[in-house]
């Protein structure tokens, strides 16, 4: 066999080296992908108000407002919203766990809501109000829990924190003219945010500016 032959069948079983290489990397990255994300589910009152904070935050992919803890399939605003479920108005973060942790997530929420407040959020009362931290498993209701507890110890409120740390249930996302609220009817949502309180609240309470 000539040199030119044994040359041309290192130079074919190279570019059959690259070309497995590229093949492994490809079904590597399309079998991880799934993984990369994660969501986590929190009710705070009213949906409209904290889903900002979450949209700002880096790591946080995309947000979606519905509803969670109840049984009833396809809940819409008005069955919520009448108090006879046992639904709340929730917001459901997908996230980058390599960008931002549940941890962090949990201080942004802390800081959207009034933790002792147990029938609802600022002017919104009744039970689709109420607060709670939704765990998908072991680990989430475990750092959440610590979390609340590390809260409860930090000497900003004067009163029990109250949210409630629930077994994660099915999330159903609201009618399209409650995503993100604050885009589409700026004014409106500025309005409501300031009368509710939640804003003087924030401020008094982080020296949120």
């Amino acid at each position: 066999m000539s040199n030119l032959d044994n040359m041309n069948r290192v130079f074919l079983l190279i570019l059959s080296c690259i070309a497995f290489a590229l093949t492994i990397t490809q079904v590597a990255a399309q079998s991880s992908s799934p993984g990369t994300t994660r969501t986590a589910i929190f009710a705070g009152g009213c949906f409209w108000c904290i889903q900002p904070a979450f949209d700002k935050a880096k790591g946080v992919i995309k947000t979606v407002v519905g509803y969670s803890g109840g049984t009833e399939p396809n809940p819409t605003y008005e069955l919520v919203t009448s108090e006879k479920t046992n639904y709340r108005e929730s917001i459901e973060v997908t996230y980058d766990p390599t960008k931002i942790s549940y941890d962090q997530l949990l201080d942004i929420y802390w800081r959207q809501i009034d933790p002792t407040q147990a029938n609802g959020q600022f002017t919104d009362v009744g039970p689709s109000y109420r607060a709670a931290i939704f765990y998908g498993n072991a680990e989430e209701k475990k750092t959440a829990e610590a979390s609340k507890e590390k809260l409860a110890h930090s000497g900003k409120f004067n009163k029990p924190i109250v949210t409630e740390i629930l077994a994660a249930m099915k999330f159903y996302p609201a009618e399209a003219y409650h995503q993100k609220y604050y885009r589409q009817n700026p004014e409106h949502f500025e309005a409501f945010e300031q009368g509710s309180g939640r804003v003087s609240f924030k401020k008094k309470t982080w020296d949120e500016r």
